[in-house]
């Protein structure tokens, strides 16, 4: 009964002490692949009679430890069993991809249940060796057998049954990866030393996988997961659905050459998946982590033609690479980049082995502890981060480009958009074609630049202008912007109507586009040439504005030379050309009310907001050393423009876009009108002026704008529009009454 005992206790029944379930199966012997049972099924035969019902009680407290041990070991030798890798090496399985989940549970392999597998061999060997003290006790001296085992056992009635509901439930539940190491840290918080420390020991095991995939990711910026149990995923196992929510990015990116791969995979290439994100390493770390890998793969695997172009045109100064040690390092041979030269370049043998050894003092400590793991990830990001700027920064040239689109697409080159609209203002006085747009367009443009822009410009080669096709692609365009024309009341539906007819809007989707070479499509994302492009297209409304304007007053001076010119000496013709010029007078007065408003704005916005902010992120450029804060300063630096120029205002936008259309039905109006014509119209636009630019003082000078932080500069905006009170007189009166100008008074009486 002894032998039949201890061995019971190893996971072998007989005669004596049954199982159950063997007993009801046919074949009396349960495969590797049967499932775990949910209950003990270890228990005395029935037929014995010679034990008291006190002892058998007591022996199948004591054969449960056999059927725990049965169960765990059953568990870790189909979780260690490697039969898998052959097969999974016959299947052309790329590095990274994910098998489908839904396909037979128990058939998935996972690297982090054989870990769990050989902690729980290493907890059963100390078991079997328990065992194995007791055999040898009992048969050295005549001892009780029950108190003896009891004994010698007693620590694993207290860890055999939570290993195995553990188990059981990693097996019910299809528990793996990021979520295994959740559940063994919840398990890891116990009141029994005994078994925390157990469940400790387990919990190290299955870090060992995730430092192993950390260390592959950060060092190599290779993706160790074929099995879909890491928290980094590729990007193309997501869903469809969130994968088309950015149709533009993804059309973009596909244009890529595959020489640019990388960026590809910087852009839409991993992702957090949450469900394998252990839910004691926070987001902020899970996406330093996602971030070092991601600059890993790109100072890894550079492009061919920037290698080439870096060495026609090495930008680092030798200083530079004795501050940062980019100076007589040696050839990381273990990257499998094609470029290892270059690769090894960009990131420095001593700093790959600096992240390495990071990650083997975690993997060699006894226990997780959330901040070393943390203070680590952190040095890691920061020196990725460090490299990257380097890269981006000096050997890329980011602050020179960062001035050419300033320069076109901020229109701080003023010269050459003036000579470009005054090139195409004829062109633009008529309806875009649909056809021919862009090409009609590219005249006046190649003329603008010959005469401004001289051959040092490097960076104008990589503008081009583009017209989009017309009708709802136009429309879509100045999406962010609503249409002036939406908040119009009754009184405006004919001049809207007016506006639709004379269809000069088209030539509002005027847009440049910027060609970004390898590495700075890391920093000038799609998003941010997007921004870009919104305040482009802004400016350039603005500026075509006020150049009407000033033609308007430029032509209609020149027309009253010439007629004093030809009739001072005919008192008859003279006196006409005096009243058409005094019917006249307060047009031109509204003229300079537009005129003034139109110049204070566009003052405002290149003086006060784009070059402030230019200075801003100057310094900033200057002072940070690390390409995530570099990041972070130019997406502060584009919000800014944004709400400072009032563009993510949709009241203050439309408003503006209204009295920019306004501005310019007046001025062609002016030019089409003749001696015989009314001035109706021209009343209606200068009383829709008057309306919109005292609505635009009265919501600027609100305490909700001007009070706040978001536009520092407004105040001195409204303070050059408000110098003589005039504009606070008339918008007192506006918001009591509607009324006309005193201008318009007297436009009636004519």
């Amino acid at each position: 009964m002894l032998h039949e005992l201890l061995l019971s206790l190893l996971g072998f029944t007989g005669d004596l002490i049954i199982d159950t379930r063997e007993c009801e199966s046919e074949t009396h012997h349960l495969s590797s692949h049967s499932p775990i049972s949910d209950e003990c099924t270890f228990k005395l035969a029935p037929d014995i009679n010679f034990i008291d019902p006190s002892d058998r009680e007591l022996i199948e407290r004591i054969i449960a430890l056999g059927f725990y041990y049965r169960e765990l070991d059953r568990f870790s030798a189909k979780s260690r069993n490697l039969s898998w890798i052959r097969s999974s090496n016959e299947i052309a399985n790329p590095l990274g991809s994910v098998p489908d989940l839904s396909k037979g549970k128990r058939e998935n392999p996972s690297v982090y249940r054989r870990a769990l597998a050989n902690g729980i061999v290493e907890i059963l060997s100390v078991y079997r060796s328990a065992v194995l003290y007791i055999e040898q006790l009992l048969l050295s001296e005549t001892m009780p057998i029950l108190a003896t085992v009891t004994q010698g056992l007693n620590k694993f009635f207290s860890l055999l049954p939570p290993l195995y509901e553990l188990i059981l439930e990693i097996e019910r539940d299809d528990i793996r990866g990021g979520q295994l190491l959740n559940l063994l840290h919840k398990r890891h918080h116990c009141g029994v030393p005994e078994l925390q420390t157990c469940i400790q020991r387990l919990l190290w095991h299955g870090h060992q996988v995730m430092y192993n995939q950390l260390a592959s990711w950060m060092v190599y910026g290779i993706l160790q997961d074929q099995h879909g149990e890491f928290f980094i995923r590729r990007q193309e196992d997501r869903d469809v659905d969130n994968s088309s929510s950015h149709p533009d990015i993804s059309e973009k990116l596909a244009r890529l050459s595959t020489d640019d791969a990388s960026l590809t995979d910087w852009h839409l290439g991993f992702h957090i998946f949450l469900d394998m994100l252990p839910e004691y390493i926070p987001m902020r770390v899970a996406e330093s982590i996602l971030f070092a890998g991601k600059a890993v793969r790109v100072l890894r695997n550079p492009s061919p033609s920037f290698q080439s172009r870096d060495a026609v045109y090495p930008q680092m100064p030798k200083s530079f690479q004795k501050i940062h040690g980019l100076a007589g390092r040696s050839h990381f041979q273990r990257e499998p980049a094609i470029n290892s030269g270059m690769g090894e370049d960009l990131l420095p043998q001593s700093e790959a082995d600096k992240i390495e050894a990071m990650l083997v003092d975690l993997k060699e400590s006894s226990e997780f502890h959330k901040g070393s793991f943390e203070c680590a990830v952190d040095s890691i990001q920061a020196i990725a981060a460090s490299h990257l700027w380097q890269l981006v920064v000096v050997r890329a040239d980011l602050n020179g480009h960062l001035r050419a689109l300033k320069d076109y697409f901020l229109l701080a080159k003023g010269d050459f958009f003036q000579c470009f609209l005054e090139e195409s203002r004829q062109l633009m006085r008529l309806p875009p074609r649909q056809s021919t747009a862009e090409a009609d367009l590219m005249v006046p443009f190649q003329l603008a630049a010959l005469k401004t822009i001289g051959e040092e410009d490097k960076y104008f080669s990589k503008v081009s202008l583009r017209m989009p096709s017309f009708g709802i692609a136009v429309k879509s365009s100045q999406s962010d912007l609503p249409k002036a024309t939406s908040s119009t009341d009754g009184t405006g539906a004919s001049l809207a109507s007016a506006s639709s007819e004379m269809s000069f809007d088209g030539w509002d989707g005027i847009a440049l586009e910027y060609s970004v070479d390898w590495p700075l499509h890391l920093f000038f994302t799609q998003e941010v040439l997007s921004k870009y492009l919104k305040v482009f297209q802004y400016l350039l409304r603005l500026k075509r504005t006020q150049m009407e304007l000033e033609k308007l007053w430029a032509s209609v001076m020149h027309q009253y030379h010439n007629d004093f010119a030809k009739h001072r000496n005919d008192q008859d013709k003279c006196s006409i050309a005096n009243e058409k010029r005094q019917r006249f007078r307060p047009m031109w007065q509204v003229r300079e009310h537009m005129a003034f408003l139109i110049r204070n704005l566009q003052f405002y916005i290149q003086v006060d907001v784009i070059e402030s902010q230019w200075n801003i992120l100057q310094a900033h450029i200057e002072d940070s050393h690390d390409f995530t804060e570099l990041v972070g300063f130019h997406q502060e630096y584009l919000s800014a423009l944004i709400s400072q120029t009032f563009l993510d205002i949709g009241s203050v936008s439309r408003i503006l876009d209204g009295i920019m259309k306004l501005c310019l039905q007046f001025c062609w109006n002016i030019e089409s009108q003749d001696n015989s014509s009314n001035t109706s119209e021209l009343e209606h636009i200068a009383e829709e002026f008057n309306k919109k630019s005292n609505s635009l003082y009265t919501i600027l000078r609100s305490s909700r704008l001007a009070g706040s932080q978001r536009a520092p500069f407004l105040r001195r905006f409204l303070l050059r529009l408000n110098l003589n009170s005039f504009f606070e007189a008339t918008a007192r009166g506006v918001l009591n009454v509607v009324r006309p100008r005193p201008t318009l008074t007297v436009l009636n009486q004519h």
